[in-house]
């Protein structure tokens, strides 16, 4: 046995962890914010499409789990693309809606009244939009790539391809993407923090300022502990060191609700009880 094989187990018993923690937290997230929060506010239209990100992730975790732990795969190589690009598109859009969500906290703080143009539901629904039309856009020529490497190289299997299907610049372009986002989102992290540590001196309103920082902290650990590492690996493919850091970046569907429940004070109550700033 290899030690890929040999650590099969381990995996299946990491990706069934997420799954258990994963479901119920972005199910009951996503009830929260559409039932408390509408979609009235552009943070509210973001963070709604990040749990429907998130839920897609989780419902292709099963048929993952059951691959790792028996070793085999039944449903054929459609269902497999499928699988392996609903987990590469929660990457790619969760990178998209956090940073959005980054860039939608900056200008609520650092310029309020200026960016009220800006901040609107109509303004946030067009840029999801076309966060879903470009993973469909990236997801058709992928797609045909996984299903033509299988073809050629005879794979029985699921989610044990050595090599990437899709074009190498295709991999390389999402890895600069990523450090470009990673990079708003350190410059929206330093601009909030520099004008909260001007404007707040007031005790009464260290919390909320703990609160808004806190937003961007598990940004900030959302980039550089799931989505950037596993990009880098991307690029070489070495299954040691990717398939733990596969793991890992499925976590994110985990952490994303912790982004909502410990960020605002206001998730909790209506909309009629909290100022929307």
């Amino acid at each position: 046995m290899t030690n890929g094989t040999l650590a099969n187990p381990v995996y299946a018993g990491v990706f069934g962890c997420i799954m258990v923690l994963g479901l119920p937290l972005n199910a009951l997230s996503l009830w929260l914010l559409l039932h408390h929060h509408s979609l009235k506010s552009p943070t509210g239209v973001l963070m709604v499409n990040l749990a429907i990100s998130d839920l897609l992730l989780v419902i292709s975790l099963p048929m993952r789990i059951y691959f790792y732990a028996t070793g085999s795969w039944p449903l054929g190589r459609h269902a497999c693309t499928l699988l392996i690009m609903l987990y590469r598109n929660n990457i790619r859009s969760s990178c998209f809606f956090i940073t959005f969500i980054s860039v939608d906290r900056l200008l609520a703080v650092v310029y309020p009244l200026r960016s009220r143009h800006l901040r609107t539901s109509t303004n946030a629904w067009k840029s999801v939009a076309l966060v879903w039309l470009f993973m469909l856009v990236l997801s058709i020529p992928e797609s045909v790539g996984f299903l033509n490497y299988q073809n050629e190289n005879n794979i029985s299997t699921c989610f044990e391809n050595r090599r990437q299907s899709s074009a190498m610049t295709l991999v390389y372009l999402q890895l600069v993407c990523m450090i470009i986002m990673l990079t708003v989102n350190v410059v929206c992290t330093v601009l909030v923090s520099w004008t909260l540590r001007r404007h707040l001196s007031d005790s009464a309103k260290v919390k909320n300022k703990v609160n808004v920082m806190l937003i961007f902290a598990m940004n900030l650990l959302m980039f550089t502990v799931c989505f950037l590492p596993v990009n880098i690996t991307l690029v070489t493919n070495i299954r040691e060191v990717n398939m733990p850091l596969l793991c890992v970046a499925s976590m994110n569907c985990c952490l994303d609700p912790l982004l909502y429940y410990f960020s605002f004070d206001a998730f909790w109550r209506k909309p009629e009880d909290v100022d929307h700033s």
